[in-house]
């Protein structure tokens, strides 16, 4: 089951990751995603589990921001039909782009995650 806590906390360090340290964003999602599997507290699968939610989470806000972004950029340069024209063809044109940087974000954060899991498990 996934901690809302530590999924929110990753999900904001991955916005953080992505729209900030783009240049270093495989570093970056390697640590939030050991802090993620860290905080959880639920061992392997857990850690791995709760990182990977983050991570797609991240990546779906990042890229709706991204496309709003464009959105508003078209609106103000070409008028309204130019900006939703813009939003229609960024939209399908990024799709597959955005479901590989989904199954990306998922796999690196996750394997970290998991390592993160595994180093906060409490022995009983």
């Amino acid at each position: 089951m996934a901690k809302m806590s530590s999924v929110l906390l990753g999900f904001i360090l991955t916005l953080a990751v992505y729209l900030f340290f783009g240049r270093y964003e495989f570093w970056g999602l390697l640590i939030v995603g050991f802090i993620v599997g860290y905080v959880a507290h639920e061992g392997i699968l857990g850690g791995m589990w709760n990182a990977a939610l983050a991570g797609a989470f991240g990546t779906i806000v990042s890229a709706i921001l991204f496309i709003l972004l464009i959105t508003i950029g078209g609106t103000a340069l070409m008028g309204p039909l130019g900006g939703l024209t813009g939003f229609t063809v960024s939209g399908i044109s990024s799709l597959f782009a955005v479901i590989f940087e989904i199954i990306k974000y998922m796999i690196i954060m996750g394997i970290t995650g998991a390592a993160g899991g595994a180093l906060s498990k409490e022995k009983n």
